[in-house]
């Protein structure tokens, strides 16, 4: 059965690796680049550290208790509009998407922010990634802004 539950020490080595597998799948999309650069580093100290923040979520994606899913979240306070949830990553395995895993950890982000008086939950979508902007929409949320870009420098040859 799918579920989401708080992630713990233990699931560093798991939760790593489904951070790495995201920066990989993201850094191939449209603006994936530029999505990486801005992106918390996927690294056991940085989860660690949220792990411990009450104002920074990090959930374990499950299907039978393996972990298959990551999702990562902080609170922060937008002038004007209130405590925001902001999701910062959410991934989950492809062999186990479209199956609820996505879902259970959305509801579970969803009810960690009305718990903290969120006024919102954002999360950002890279163009290209239709699978996931209509997950997205599926659950309630929707489009508010476009991210625009222009490269004013060539690539490096590893960009390339």
């Amino acid at each position: 059965m799918e579920g989401a539950r708080r992630a713990g020490t233990d699931d560093l080595s798991s939760i790593v690796a489904l951070l790495e597998a995201e920066h990989a799948e993201l850094r191939a999309e449209r603006g994936g680049e530029m999505w990486v650069a801005h992106a918390p580093d996927p690294t056991a100290a940085r989860l660690a550290a949220d792990l411990a923040d009450p104002d920074a979520l990090v959930l374990a994606g499950t299907i039978d208790d393996v972990v298959l899913g990551v999702l990562t979240a902080r609170l922060l306070d937008a002038p004007g509009v209130g405590l925001v949830a902001t999701i910062a990553d959410l991934y989950v395995e492809p062999a186990a998407r479209e199956v609820g895993v996505g879902a259970a950890m959305l509801d579970t982000v969803a009810a960690w922010a009305v718990a903290h008086e969120c006024a919102a939950l954002d999360a950002t979508v890279l163009p290209g990634t239709r699978q996931a902007k209509n997950f997205f929409e599926a659950h309630g949320l929707v489009a508010r802004a476009i991210s625009v870009h222009r490269r004013l420098t060539a690539p490096t040859p590893d960009e390339a």
